[in-house]
């Protein structure tokens, strides 16, 4: 008998932990190719493999809820971003098509798609470089991982017969990939 014989709720926060990325990247000397290697494994390849273990135990046990954390990348591409765009487009499809072939099963499928949220994927994307990387978030409050959590724990507390297809989350000061109004610092005379 499997040690977790059901699975009511998936939370899909598929990332590569910084110095995993980091020591990979360095180990393949760094070319465009192995990051796009790492983001396509990272950001596509685990929610795909996850759909395949899963969804089958949550109907198996008459419902679920999975929950496929995404990005404000998966539907509107921003510059310098294909590489990170793209598998984010894909989880957004993934989940789209999660919830049609599990609609009837009677599990929920939800994509959180967040915008700036203070993560270590800035530093990763700076190749280490945490001055840069801190200079993402200068003149905004960005989200947490707390926000995020506490968006899902709403979405999973709803009734049977509601489900939030997908919800998209922004700090205050950020409306969307290209707009952000950042507070500058005033000084007083």
């Amino acid at each position: 008998m499997s040690m977790y014989p059901t699975c009511v709720i998936r939370i899909g926060s598929d990332g590569i932990e910084r110095t995993e990325v980091l020591k990979r990247a360095m180990d393949m000397a760094d070319t465009a190719d192995s990051v796009f290697v790492m983001m396509k494994e990272a950001n596509f390849l685990s929610p795909v493999l996850n759909t395949r273990v899963i969804p089958p135990k949550m109907v198996a046990a008459g419902g679920g809820h999975v929950f496929n954390i995404g990005s404000i990348a998966g539907t509107e591409p921003y510059e310098n971003g294909a590489v990170y765009c793209a598998p984010k487009h894909a989880v957004h499809a993934i989940s789209q098509s999660m919830r049609a072939d599990l609609l009837s099963a009677g599990i929920k499928v939800t994509e959180i798609r967040p915008g700036m949220v203070e993560t270590e994927f800035s530093e990763v994307r700076f190749h280490g470089d945490k001055k840069r990387a801190d200079a993402v978030y200068d003149g905004v409050e960005p989200l947490t991982g707390a926000d995020i959590a506490e968006a899902i724990a709403w979405a999973a507390q709803l009734p049977a017969h509601m489900n939030v297809n997908d919800m998209v989350l922004m700090p205050s000061q950020q409306a969307g990939a290209y707009y952000t109004h950042r507070k500058t610092k005033q000084t007083t005379l």
